[in-house]
């Protein structure tokens, strides 16, 4: 990757990379680093690492970006936080554009960003990349797999999303309540579309690898059903269809885990006839699911008894996080607009352009 200076100031660009110094960062910004095209004014290190004693970053630094690259320590307190320090301590540069650390940009990648950058009109705030999620080719994916798949369709995904500093600045930047990284890169684009901003879609390339993951991701994942919650305090009921996300099977979780508990309950209260027909609705909604889950996939012994048990455990798993968020969020208020005194506006439809190859 050139230095920078090669573009036009409107196109010059600072990278922003939350991270916990896990391997893929190493291979990330070697990625960056050779990648063709105009390079990055900056590139801001977001050490988000909660333990106190750790290796430090610079050593996964390659060479070529080691004159423009800073450490800033984020606090362990989530992507949203993190992405916040990093932005504002980039300086006054037109474009910041979020990596993940677990990415890797295409070999084209600084020339296909300034051509982005280029092409964007005065409101355009953010213009996502194009996101690859390479799967294997001898066999189905793994429920995990097909997960991680999902990101290359995800909306202003902040895996690689370049936004308008000014933009950044009207509204705030993150909301810093996203602790996980879930659902803070779509209320983002949200408050972008309902300041009057325009989003919109790339050339440029950037793969998202499968990671490692251990057999209770799923469950563990279910803690996004409490961001879900503020995300619809802030941006009303039908937020998910602004932001092109999946709805996702909460209500069919809620009536799971409901059933199940009618179960027990009845089973203590001595009404056994109830009981067994709440037993019988809680085990066709588990088998559903598992079945879901089971027949897209590789359908091998250690994933189908993954699926099995974690099917029975996710909709409990999803109920208690949706009623902690419903807890943690019950006093957060809907988003206005900078400037206004009334209600964000009534949904629209998105606002999404593609630029042309």
């Amino acid at each position: 990757m050139t230095a920078p200076g090669s573009p036009a100031r409107d196109a010059e660009y600072a990278v922003v990379i939350p991270t916990l110094g896990r391997p893929s960062l190493r291979v990330c910004l070697h990625a960056l680093a050779e990648a063709a095209g105009p390079g990055p004014v900056r590139v801001v290190l977001v050490d988000d690492r909660p333990e106190p004693a750790r290796t430090a970053l610079t050593a996964d630094v390659p060479p070529a970006l080691r004159t423009r690259t800073v450490v800033v320590p984020g606090g362990a307190r989530g992507p949203a936080a993190a992405r916040n320090l990093g932005w504002r301590a980039a300086g006054d540069v037109p474009w910041i554009v979020f990596l993940d650390d677990d990415v890797v940009p295409g070999p084209t990648w600084g020339d296909d960003l300034t051509l982005d950058l280029t092409a964007a009109s005065d409101r355009t705030a953010g213009i996502t990349a194009r996101i690859e999620v390479p799967l294997p080719r001898d066999r189905r994916p793994t429920d995990w797999e097909r997960n991680t798949a999902g990101l290359a369709g995800a909306h202003w995904i902040t895996a690689d999303m370049a936004y308008r500093r000014a933009a950044l600045l009207a509204v705030g930047g993150f909301d810093e309540r996203f602790r996980r990284a879930f659902r803070e890169d779509a209320d983002l684009a949200l408050r972008m579309l309902d300041a009057g901003w325009t989003l919109t879609g790339g050339r440029r390339t950037t793969t998202h690898p499968v990671r490692p993951a251990g057999r209770w991701v799923s469950v563990r994942l279910q803690a996004g059903n409490a961001d879900d919650v503020l995300m619809t305090r802030l941006h009303g009921r039908h937020w998910w269809r602004r932001a092109g996300a999946p709805r996702g099977r909460l209500p069919v979780h809620l009536a799971v885990t409901g059933a199940g508990a009618s179960a027990v309950g009845c089973a203590l209260l001595g009404r056994h006839r109830l009981a067994g027909a709440c037993a019988a609705a809680w085990l066709a909604g588990t088998a559903e699911f598992a079945l879901a889950r089971i027949l897209p996939g590789p359908r091998t012994r250690d994933e189908v008894l993954t699926m099995a048990v974690t099917s029975a455990l996710v909709p409990p798993a999803a109920t208690w996080h949706w009623l902690r968020g419903r807890l943690a969020h019950r006093a957060a208020r809907p988003y206005t607009p900078p400037g206004t005194t009334e209600p964000a506006p009534a949904p629209r439809p998105e606002t999404r352009e593609r630029l042309r190859s």
